[in-house]
């Protein structure tokens, strides 16, 4: 079998900081619902991170990303107990395994109003100093109306749009109506599962996320505006996102074809244009064909080359990092986590 390449792929929603999720203990309660489960799950771990727990969570991610033929990353951030310098770390674990990042810290009200303004600041320090950046807020739920303002003001001050999550669940209903007069095109809007109306932007569907938090189908085919793919913190292999959101869209639509589903996760590539040029050789020779990879599992990225010609991912094994060691040390990372969350 002759393999077949494409450009390195996009994530264009994720979480870096949930890499070490996986394993942490129950939560105090089960949840019943979309927010019981933010409560009891993913507010609970983004409050107990520190600076080192999120650089390996980071690192991780950035390495599975990469395993994954995933060269560009669109993160969304928060970690209230340690927000100064957050970006700093997740760009530089990136940098060192060769994956290319948009950072954004988000934004909330939920640890009263000094967080929210460190949250800003920190988005504004990051990109002031050349980091590239979106400014990132949490959901518009979470955030009174004056910290929506501001968050929006200073994207435009700075050039750059606001990453947002955008009616998840039933309790952003009002996000439609609160974003209306704020939205531009230049926003990244996730999830817009229950929102009302048309607001400009770029669309995230994330739906492996979706069914996880049971918050039902957001429908993105329905909508004028731009698609793309994210994961939510989910991994960062986009042909199996890709899968994914080809099943549940016809799921819901009969006539919904892998054709549509490649087209949002060829739209990423607006979002980190260089991607396009970077080159992973694939395990499967009819990566080129949507129709193929709908029905082909267990691809695996073999080699990527980045734009310049530099070998980030050889035989599948990363190049710039030792992929053993990067795994020790985010086992133990997680534990610590882990440890602090029981």
């Amino acid at each position: 079998m002759t393999a077949s390449s494409t450009p390195g792929l996009v994530c264009a929603h994720h979480h870096l900081y949930s890499s070490l999720a996986r394993g942490m203990p129950a939560p105090p309660s089960a949840p019943h619902d979309f927010l019981s489960t933010l409560r009891q799950i993913w507010w609970r771990l983004d409050a107990a991170l520190d600076l080192d727990t999120l650089y390996w969570s980071a690192k991780l991610g950035a390495v599975e990303a990469l395993c994954s033929g995933t060269t560009g990353i669109i993160d969304h951030h928060e970690s209230p107990n340690a927000i100064e310098g957050s970006l700093d770390v997740i760009a530089q674990a990136c940098e060192e395994v060769g994956v290319r990042v948009v950072c954004a810290y988000g934004v909330t009200d939920r640890h009263g109003v000094d967080g929210g303004r460190r949250g800003l600041r920190e988005n504004e320090r990051f990109i002031r100093a050349g980091g590239r950046g979106l400014i990132g807020v949490h959901a518009a739920f979470t955030c009174g109306d004056e910290l929506l303002h501001d968050a929006a003001g200073l994207a435009t001050d700075l050039g750059v749009g606001v990453h947002i999550h955008v009616a998840e669940g039933i309790d952003d209903l009002e996000a439609g109506r609160r974003l209306s007069s704020l939205a531009r095109e230049d926003w990244l809007l996730v999830h817009c599962v229950h929102l009302d109306r048309d607001l400009p932007g770029t669309i995230a569907h994330n739906p492996r996320s979706n069914m996880n938090n049971s918050v039902g189908y957001a429908r993105p085919a329905a909508r004028s505006n731009r698609i793309v793919l994210g994961t939510d913190g989910i991994g960062a292999d986009m042909l199996e996102e890709f899968r994914l959101a080809y099943v549940a869209a016809r799921n819901d639509d009969i006539s919904a074809s892998p054709d549509d589903a490649w087209a949002w996760l060829a739209a990423s590539w607006d979002l980190l244009p260089e991607c396009r040029d970077d080159r992973v050789t694939w395990s499967y020779d009819h990566v080129d064909s949507p129709w193929h990879v709908a029905f082909t599992p267990g691809i695996r990225a073999i080699d990527v080359v980045r734009a310049d010609g530099e070998v980030l991912l050889a035989d599948g094994r990363p190049t710039r990092v030792d992929l053993d060691q990067v795994r020790r040390k985010a086992a133990e990372a997680a534990s610590r986590l882990h440890s602090a969350l029981a």
